[in-house]
């Protein structure tokens, strides 16, 4: 697009002391008559460029023009290229190649290689990468999105609005206006399939404030976990939990007490641990945990 070409071509101008036409129509590969007719819509824009012909000739900005270089520390020039590093995991496109287009000395592209490493992926990486650009593509252009959306109770088909895409506890998700609701909803994207984009254009909606807290979406009444862990489990809750989430039993074991917003994921959480992990409390647990360890030898007896 022209307007990539301008701003390109104003970026690099800025960077260095002079360049080129011919520099110009390699790097963009275009013509020189691209290039000269670029020149031109940049000087009517309003920032003088002058041009010098001959031996050591070439194109630069006025002098009173140029920015420092240094616009960024070098920790926030870290952080900001982390950040990017992450979004390109999961986007079609480079955004951190485009910035350091932008921002092209020497010490910012050895910065890009940074101290900080950030994948947003999971293991839905490609089909994640769709879901993102689509939604992406459907909030910039107001465009509402279909899905079939599954959960604990089944699942179903779902209209929205979209407005914003929330990466938050380790998870994507869509937060939109619910057309078959009549509410904002916020929707995990490894739950939603079957994705399409409407050709119509919806008007925006006012979000109110309280409404963009996805805090509240996470929050439930609380279900407090007593548990004794094995010794061999202590890696475990100290990568989830902290070193500050168990303590160490005189009989050799881990007591662990928590509280959990959801009973399923609780429920779900100590079968991983299989014969590692005793449930003191809930009681209703502890009946369902027994529920299902009869189940499973009534089963494995049967074969």
């Amino acid at each position: 697009m022209k307007i990539d070409r301008l701003i390109g071509i104003i970026t690099i101008l800025l960077q260095q002391d002079k360049v080129t036409a011919p520099e110009l129509a390699a790097r963009f590969e275009v013509s020189r008559r691209t290039i000269n007719r670029d020149i031109e819509d940049i000087c009517k824009a309003g920032i003088p460029l002058v041009t010098v012909q001959g031996y050591g000739g070439g194109i630069s900005i006025a002098d009173g023009y140029k920015i420092e270089k240094s616009l960024f520390t070098a920790d926030e020039l870290q952080s900001i290229l982390a950040g990017l590093k992450g979004i390109d995991s999961v986007s079609k496109t480079s955004y951190l190649a485009s910035l350091l287009e932008k921002l092209s000395s020497k010490e910012n592209r050895v910065a890009a290689e940074g101290i900080i490493g950030i994948d947003l992926a999971s293991h839905y990486q490609i089909p994640l990468t769709r879901k993102i650009g689509l939604i992406k593509e459907a909030i910039l252009n107001k465009h509402p999105i279909s899905f079939r959306y599954y959960y604990e109770k089944g699942d179903c088909r779902r209209t929205i609005e979209p407005y914003r895409l929330v990466f938050k506890w380790s998870s994507w998700y869509v937060f939109g206006y619910c057309l078959d609701r009549k509410a904002f909803r916020l929707f995990k994207l490894n739950r939603l399939w079957e994705l399409s984009k409407s050709d119509e254009v919806f008007l925006s909606r006012e979000i109110p404030l309280a409404e963009l807290n996805f805090d509240r979406f996470f929050a439930q009444d609380t279900i407090r976990l007593k548990a004794v862990f094995a010794e061999s489990e202590q890696y475990r809750l100290i990568e989830e939990y902290g070193i500050e989430c168990y303590s160490v039993l005189d009989e050799k074991g881990l007591l662990f007490e928590r509280e959990f917003v959801s009973y399923d994921a609780m429920r779900e959480w100590i079968l991983s641990f299989g014969d590692k992990a005793e449930v003191l409390e809930p009681e209703k647990l502890r009946d369902d945990l027994r529920r299902q360890a009869e189940n499973l030898l009534e089963k494995y007896r049967r074969t």
